[in-house]
């Protein structure tokens, strides 16, 4: 499968979430709360592109699957999309860019900041996942794209957090990222007897 097709795949699935949505809303109205939903569907939208950019490594050195390496920092990308919309609806939409009302939700909703320590993760990493940024940074560069770990696991957070009633779709990604760091710690583990460990690959990097 070439480069195009393999991102073109991905794109179709980025946007297919947001469609599917939209033809609800036109056949069937936009509901109660249609703000939430869409709320919603960018928060978990995003989390999940971020797990999928993180599984491409792990299926890589697994499976052997290297055709499906550019993907990482497509799904990383998109993953970043996503929460963009998700802060715009927060900020313009639900708070109407009231900075006073931002800086209460910042500073007295926690899971408002772990949210936000996320978004702002993955702005460093997306304006730094060219190959130029990759170049200046050099081994720097390896060492700022493990934030990614921890971008996740904030993104995790702040679903745990907000959720009031059912817990399962947190527990399913809080899982999902929990095997990931398994099978990122088996690999190291693998391959540390008289071997170099394998570069950290970054799901926001070329």
């Amino acid at each position: 499968m070439t480069r195009l097709p393999i991102h073109g795949i991905a794109i179709a699935i980025a946007i297919l979430p947001p469609l599917l949505l939209a033809f609800r809303f036109v056949t069937e109205g936009p509901g109660a709360n249609p703000i939430e939903e869409i709320t919603h569907l960018t928060g978990d939208g995003g989390l999940r592109f971020l797990l999928l950019s993180l599984a491409i490594t792990p299926a890589r050195r697994w499976f052997g699957w290297r055709g499906i390496a550019p993907l990482r920092r497509t799904f990383g990308l998109i993953a970043f999309a996503y929460a963009c919309t998700h802060l715009a609806i927060w900020a313009l939409v639900d708070l109407g860019l009231d900075w006073n009302a931002i800086a209460e939700d910042l500073t007295e909703r926690p899971y408002v900041m772990a949210g936000m320590a996320a978004w702002s993760l993955l702005f460093v990493l997306a304006v730094t996942s060219t190959r130029s940024a990759m170049t200046r940074l050099g081994k720097r560069w390896i060492r700022l794209h493990q934030g990614v770990y921890l971008a996740a696991l904030l993104g995790v957070v702040h679903h745990f957090w907000l959720i009031k009633a059912d817990y399962r779709p947190a527990i399913v990604h809080g899982g999902v990222l929990a095997l990931l760091f398994a099978a990122r710690l088996a690999w190291r583990l693998r391959n540390a007897p008289g071997m170099p460990r394998a570069s950290l690959d970054s799901p926001i990097s070329r």
